[in-house]
Formats: C-alpha cells, sequence, structure tokens
C-alpha cells in the first residue's frame, strides 16, 4: 500500500504538471497528499521536512541558478547569442540546416548560456533557414533539443550547466572529471541524435513535405538588430567562462583553511571540506567574469542604454529565482516520499542493482527514473543524490570505484530520460517555435531514449579502459 502511494504521488505530480500547474505549488501538495494518506502528520512534515530540505538545496546552487541566468540574459540582451547563432547558422547555409541548428545550440550551451536563451536566440533564424530549405518545421524542436539538451548538458567535461555542477559539488570533484569518458559518450550521443534527425529530414523530403503552411509564432525579421557585433567578439565571453572553469576547478589549488572560521561558527549547513564546495566557487567565479566581459564589450548594444542593461541583470535575477524554486521543491517533495515506509522498499530495488558490484548502474537507473519522473534534469539528479547518494559514496569507497566516473556518470544520467512530456523548458521551446507535442514531441522522445542508454556507454567504457 505505501509503494501505491507513492506512485499516485509521482503520477499526480507529472499529470498537474503537464497540465501546466506550476512546480512550485504542486510539488508541496502532492507530497503532502502523500503524508496525509499515509496518516502522518502534515504540518511538521511541511515546516521541518519539506522546507529544510528545499532550503538546502537553494543555499547550495543559489549563487549558480542566479549567475547564470544573468549570463545567459546578457548573453541574449546584448545580441552577443543571436551575432554567434547568425554566423554559424550562416556559414554553413540551407544545405546543412539541421548541422547549423545543432552546432549553435551547442557552443552557446557549453559556454553557460541558458537553454531558454538558445530557443529565443536560435529559433528565428532556424526558422528562416529551414523555409528556405524547405524542410519541414516540425523538426526544428528536434535540431534545438541536440543542441542544447545532449552532449553538453553533463558529459561533455567543464560544462558550466547546473547539471554538471551537482554531481561535482555533492562528490567533491570538478565538473572536468573523466574528461575522456565524458567526451567519447557525449560524442557518441550527439552524432547518434543526430544521424536520427538527419535521417528523419531525408525521409520527409523525399515524401514530399515541405516546411508547411499555416504556422504560428513564425519570425517576422530575422536579421541581427546589432550589426555592428562580430562572431570572433561575441564568443569570448564564451572562452572566458570555460578558460577560467578550467583553471579554477583544475589547476588551481584551493586553501582548505578558508573554511575555517566558519567551522567555529557550528552553521548548520556548511560544507564538511574544500573540496564540496570548490567547483561552485569555480563556476561562481567564471560566470561572474563573463558577465563583466559582456557588459563591458557589448555596454553599447544594449536597447535603452543603461536602463537596458539594469534591465536585463533584473530580468536574470527575477527568472533565477524561479528556475531554483522549480528545482529545489522537487527536491523537498522527493524528502517527502522519501520519508514514506513503501519508499525504504523501492530504495532496496535499486541498490540492489549490483552489476560488477560498482554503483554505477544503481546510480544511472536512479537518475534516469527521477529524471524522468519529475520532467526535470537538475531536479531528479538532486533527488536521487540527496536520497541515495551518501549510500552510493559508501558503496564507491568500498568497491573502489574513483569519484571522477561516479560525478560524470551522475551528471550524464540526469539529463537522460528528462524529455517526458511535462518537462519545463520542453514545453517553452514548443511555444517559442509554434509547434505542439503533437507535431514534434515523437522525434524528442527518441532522443530522450537515446539520451538515456549515454550513461550505459559511460560506465561500460569505465568498466572496459577505467577511468579517463
Amino acid at each position: 500500500m505505501d509503494v501505491l502511494l507513492i506512485l499516485i504521488g509521482l503520477c499526480l505530480l507529472m499529470y498537474m504538471a503537464f497540465r501546466g500547474f506550476s512546480t512550485v505549488i504542486i510539488a508541496p501538495f502532492c507530497g503532502l497528499l502523500l503524508v496525509a494518506l499515509a496518516g502522518n502528520a502534515v504540518l511538521p512534515s511541511f515546516t521541518e521536512l519539506f522546507m529544510i530540505k528545499t532550503v538546502g538545496y537553494i543555499k547550495r546552487f543559489f549563487p549558480i541558478f542566479l549567475l547564470g541566468s544573468i549570463f545567459g540574459q546578457l548573453m541574449g540582451d546584448s545580441g552577443f547569442a543571436r551575432s554567434i547563432a547568425k554566423a554559424i547558422i550562416k556559414y554553413f547555409g540551407k544545405e546543412r540546416a539541421l548541422l547549423s541548428v545543432c552546432l549553435t545550440g551547442s557552443i552557446l550551451t557549453y559556454g553557460g548560456v541558458s537553454l531558454l536563451v538558445v530557443t529565443f536566440a536560435v529559433y528565428p533564424f532556424a526558422a528562416a533557414l529551414y523555409k528556405e530549405a524547405n524542410i519541414p518545421k516540425r523538426f526544428i524542436v528536434g535540431a534545438l533539443v541536440i543542441g542544447a539538451f545532449t552532449a553538453t548538458l553533463g558529459a561533455f567535461p567543464g560544462s558550466p550547466q547546473i547539471q554538471n555542477i551537482i554531481p561535482a559539488t555533492f562528490f567533491g570533484t570538478t565538473i572536468y572529471a573523466s574528461p575522456g569518458i565524458g567526451l567519447i559518450t557525449g560524442t557518441a550521443l550527439w552524432l547518434s541524435s543526430y544521424f536520427y534527425m538527419a535521417y528523419r529530414h531525408k525521409r520527409a523530403v523525399a515524401a514530399g513535405e515541405g516546411y508547411g503552411e499555416n504556422h504560428i509564432n513564425e519570425p517576422l525579421n530575422v536579421d541581427d538588430s546589432k550589426p555592428g557585433i562580430k562572431a570572433g567578439y561575441a564568443i569570448i565571453p564564451l572562452i572566458a567562462v570555460l578558460g577560467i572553469n578550467f583553471y579554477m576547478g583544475r589547476i588551481m589549488t584551493w586553501d582548505a583553511a578558508l573554511l575555517d572560521p566558519f567551522k567555529d561558527m557550528k552553521l548548520p549547513l556548511l560544507v564538511p571540506g574544500i573540496k564540496n564546495i570548490s567547483s561552485s566557487w569555480a563556476t561562481i567565479c567564471a560566470l561572474t567574469a563573463g558577465s563583466l566581459l559582456i557588459l563591458i564589450m557589448g555596454r553599447n548594444h544594449f536597447n535603452q542604454g543603461w536602463s537596458g542593461i539594469l534591465k536585463s541583470l533584473n530580468a536574470g535575477a527575477n527568472g533565477s529565482l524561479l528556475a531554483i524554486m522549480n528545482t529545489a521543491v522537487l527536491v523537498g517533495f522527493g524528502s517527502i516520499m522519501s520519508s514514506s515506509d513503501g519508499f525504504k522498499h523501492i530504495l532496496d530495488g535499486l541498490m540492489a542493482i549490483r552489476i560488477g558490484d560498482t554503483p554505477l548502474w544503481s546510480m544511472a537507473v536512479a537518475s534516469n527514473v527521477l529524471a524522468g519522473v519529475t520532467g526535470s534534469a537538475s531536479g531528479g539528479l538532486a533527488i536521487a543524490l540527496d536520497l541515495m547518494g551518501q549510500q552510493w559514496l559508501d558503496w564507491a569507497n568500498q568497491a573502489g570505484v574513483p569519484l571522477d566516473i561516479m560525478t560524470r556518470v551522475a551528471a550524464i544520467a540526469s539529463g537522460g530520460l528528462s524529455l517526458t512530456p511535462h518537462n519545463g523548458a520542453l514545453i517553452t521551446m514548443f511555444v517559442v517555435c509554434g509547434l505542439t507535442h503533437k507535431t514534434s514531441y515523437l522525434d524528442v522522445a527518441i532522443i530522450s531514449l537515446i539520451k538515456g542508454s549515454a550513461s550505459f556507454l559511460a560506465i561500460i567504457l569505465f568498466t572496459i579502459f577505467g577511468n579517463f
């Protein structure tokens, strides 16, 4: 019965998210409904369990969400992101429409630009390109998903996206963990998704299907409104973010004594050691430097001058609040779910996945499943690590599994099955592109299945070759 209650709560969470309810509303509602149906105290579960876990997540990752959102907003409003997108798409031309859109999304997200900013920046050019090449518009979402949701989300080492930072912080490693395995797995994921979409393009065009008519949200004007911005100039902040992150995360040695004064304060949420926070510090510095570069280099490219800059900063800051709350409340929901007697059976089942006496398979399966249930890569991963992370960590230490490969597998698995129909970023992408689940979700679902298998490829590579 307890397991059934968990399934009811999860299904209700998915249904309400798909119907458009905010995660901030449905996560506590579904969680507390579980508590009530189980006959437990509702108010203490809300204030002393749900809220403590929610606040704990915000404490750890709010700076990343804040600075990442501001960086992405500045890249978009300054015209830097559009300039990069226009240059790449123009270079490859309509003959390679799919390749140009996929590469553009990958370059922007690998440089730290958020998924939604990439969608807004790339879509107008992608729509114009697909229309000129007479390729069905319904394939644009699949191309954007390959660029923004696959390799650069958690597979490629050094990605400043939150899905890559969460496991590095938890396991005390860096976002460059297992670079060889990450590069090979990410490349295989990207290419397999690309060739699938290329096959879909070829079949549709051969059948005589064109761009289509009566579409909505068609871009009225795809000319770059900031003609003075060169792509080589606009890409400098992205390179800076990657470079600073690499130096501070892989080369620089942090002084462990930096935390000593705070240990005497008996702070309740203080990290256990410098290794558990240094990857976040590196990303904070990198995103701050990247944002300052945009403000300096692009100060004359914001609409309305200083007031436009202020508007972008405020929009980025405000946007980060909703983003982190959407994820944090899912962690709170997970804490309520894990407190039930039924979850102990589920936990035992997940921890019983023992292939080669390594926690990697258990972690990959759990992260994939929870990402799919929540419709959130970061939310599913945060729940998985919060509920089972310590057991996986102890298991890895006992089995001699390097924490670098634990970090990489967790990051890759987080994005695996996250593209379920109720994924918030995906829904926004459909709206921006003027498309629907009916017209375009089949391709997204196939790519999501490919993504789901990527973490298993990483494990196989580690099993055969070891960590590299």
